[in-house]
Parts: C-alpha cells; sequence; structure tokens
C-alpha cells in the first residue's frame, strides 16, 4: 500500500501543479475526487472488448494538461493494440497481465511502470481469470 501512495504522490507532484494555502479553503485551489466518484463501466478501449472500469479523474478540471487515469481490466478485456500519439505511462497497480510492444509481448506485474513512446504500438490484456488495474498518465492534446 505504500509503494502504490507513492506512486501516485510522485504523479500527482509531476504532473499536477496545485497552488494552495494553508489557511485557505477555496475549492479552486485543488480537487479531490475517489473513485466511487468517477467509475464508469466501459468496453475495452481501442477495440479492446470485454468489461473495464475506468476512472478519469480530473476530467471536468479547467486548464489541466495531464490526463490522469485508472482503468481495471476485467478478465477476458484488453487495451487493444494501437499506435501511440505522445508520450504515456502506464503503472501496474494490481494483477497480472501481458503487455504487447512494438510486435513483442512481455508479462506485467504490480510496481511495473510502462513508458510507450510516440510512433510505437502496444496494447495490454489481464491474464486469464484475473483483473488487472493500472495507472495511464499522459498529456492532453
Amino acid at each position: 500500500m505504500k509503494k502504490l501512495i507513492s506512486i501516485v504522490t510522485v504523479f500527482a507532484a509531476t504532473f499536477i501543479s496545485v497552488k494552495a494555502s494553508a489557511q485557505s479553503t477555496d475549492s479552486s485551489k485543488y480537487i479531490l475526487q475517489n473513485d466511487i466518484e468517477v467509475a464508469k463501466e466501459e468496453p475495452g478501449t481501442h477495440n479492446g472488448g470485454g468489461k473495464t472500469i475506468g476512472f478519469n479523474f480530473f476530467g471536468e478540471a479547467k486548464s489541466l494538461k495531464t490526463v490522469f487515469k485508472k482503468r481495471t481490466l476485467k478478465s477476458g478485456s484488453a487495451i487493444g493494440y494501437h499506435l501511440q500519439k505522445e508520450d504515456e505511462i502506464y503503472y501496474v497497480i494490481s494483477g497480472n497481465g501481458t503487455m504487447q510492444m512494438n510486435g513483442k509481448t512481455f508479462a506485467v506485474k504490480p510496481g511495473d511502470a510502462i513508458l510507450t513512446r510516440p510512433g510505437s504500438s502496444h496494447g495490454i490484456a489481464p491474464n486469464a481469470g484475473n483483473d488487472l488495474t493500472i495507472l495511464i498518465v499522459y498529456e492532453k492534446k
């Protein structure tokens, strides 16, 4: 759990600039969201199929240039193999799965971070019988 908290803190510190005063109670200075508020059942993105649960944090935040998502890929679902157009980070929170990257396939597990670069192609899926939960971070265009 400490490792998860650390990686979320690193993502937040790296990608989200929040100017909050200790004396301020102005909610425009920060946004707090919980999984329950943003969870949405969706098919696997990029034609991956199956059922996933997407968590699009801060999707309505004005002027935020970073996308910060969590996705739980249910057994039998996937993020389909697709061409990457911007830098994108995948971080595995729980479960085990398989990632395809530029025609190669490799296993992924909790604690793995994968940086996909523009021009590469990739997809990811949970191993049979388990869910795979990942964080996804990239810059909005």
